[in-house]
């Protein structure tokens, strides 16, 4: 028996239900996994206090400090994070909230590996712990984890170390793993591990009616993705703009909310496109698959789920040459690589309009990413780093 403790600050909640899915549904594949049992330990940050006294925190403070999530039993406890000091105490703060934590844990679960699934602040944080409980460590990187944390004054250093002490390094894509050699840590201790799509929910369906129960006519982009300046969806909206006839749905929730609205005013669009807020998890396959394309001008990434979720839907992708991109974008069928700019988002678009790839031939293109073959990938590589500490 493999005992597993996965550690993400990335992690849905009852508050967040789309937060790192995909972390919960790597978890979830792992622990269905022959001979693999998973404990969940998903910690968030809390400010000092009169900061708590605020809605959002009071909301995740009523949150239960243990729950069965999705049957995955999952502690969650409280660190604190300190304003203004762009993250230098996240991981040290992290780290003593834990240890009181795992060693009840410990008493009931004996974990073998500790599985960090982000890369800061759970990656020093989890190397600390392998330390004090003699376990072996593994890091995963996603993105901004590497690309935001780890180039930051403040915590590029924490995140260089806790890379070379960890027993093993996980990469999103292969890009992801050449950024990771770029900060100073070896390529070739780093494993690729691609993300996964449920190729049974994320599959092509007919699209005139599709659009129909989202009130669309005609050609139809969605966007998908947190509203913040990284993900580019001003970008798309202008490249909307140069295209008449053509619709947009943008699914996504964040600070930037307020300058994409002003971008659908400005550029006399707000007949065509509509920000729909959070969309649950459950309500995107019908979503994405109603399109005719999904974009993204994204200005970092790893390996976005939503592009691998697009392409299982049948429906052809317009990205940047953002991270992992090069690997999900393998031919015509799939979509196109463009740069981030409008013109060039709205020629590529176009061009898909003119002449569309067949669904199921875009969809080919995202039949190797499976959860199955995540989970698998990760419990072998879980499990050759507790043989070596054996």
């Amino acid at each position: 028996m493999l005992r597993v403790l996965t550690l993400s600050t990335l992690f849905p909640d009852s508050t967040r239900p789309n937060f790192g899915i995909f972390v919960e549904r790597q978890t979830l594949g792992l622990a269905a996994q022959p001979d693999v049992e998973v404990r969940v330990v998903a910690p968030f940050g809390m400010p000092p206090w009169p900061l708590t006294s605020l809605a959002h925190y009071r909301e995740q403070a009523a949150i239960p400090h243990r729950e069965l999530w999705k049957g995955l039993p999952v502690e969650r406890p409280r660190f604190t994070v300190y304003p203004g000091t762009q993250g230098r105490f996240h991981a040290r703060s992290l780290t003593r909230a834990l240890f009181p934590v795992l060693d009840d844990m410990r008493l009931a679960f004996p974990f073998d590996v500790i599985d960090a699934s982000f890369f800061f602040p759970d990656g020093p944080a989890a190397v600390a712990l392998g330390r004090r409980f003699g376990v072996p460590v593994s890091i995963k990187a996603r993105g901004a984890d590497i690309h935001f944390w780890g180039r930051q004054r403040a915590t590029a250093g924490q995140v260089r170390e806790a890379g070379r002490a960890a027993d093993g390094l996980l990469a999103v894509s292969t890009s992801m793993q050449s950024d990771m050699a770029a900060i100073g840590l070896a390529a070739e201790r780093i494993r690729v591990h691609h993300t996964g799509v449920d190729l049974a929910r994320f599959a092509p369906v007919e699209r005139a009616t599709a659009k129909g129960r989202l009130g669309i006519q005609g050609a139809l982009v969605v966007s998908v993705g947190a509203l913040i300046d990284r993900k580019g969806h001003e970008i798309v909206v202008e490249a909307i703009a140069r295209l008449p006839g053509v619709s947009l749905l943008i699914a996504g929730e964040g600070p930037s909310r307020s300058s994409i609205e002003a971008a659908v005013a400005r550029n006399g669009v707000a007949d065509r496109v509509r920000l729909m807020g959070a969309v649950p998890h459950g309500d995107l396959p019908g979503l994405i698959a109603a399109a005719d394309v999904m974009a993204l001008a994204s200005g970092s990434e790893g390996l976005a789920n939503a592009w691998v979720e697009a392409l299982a839907c049948g429906t052809p992708i317009v990205i940047t040459p953002a991270g992992g991109a090069a690997e999900v974008v393998t031919g015509d069928a799939a979509g196109r690589i463009v740069p981030r700019d409008a013109a060039a988002f709205a020629d590529a678009i176009a061009d898909l309009l003119r002449d569309p790839p067949a669904p199921e031939a875009t969809r080919r293109h995202a039949l190797a990413f499976t959860w199955d073959a995540n989970a698998e990938a990760l419990r072998d590589h879980l499990q050759v780093l507790v043989a070596k500490g054996s």
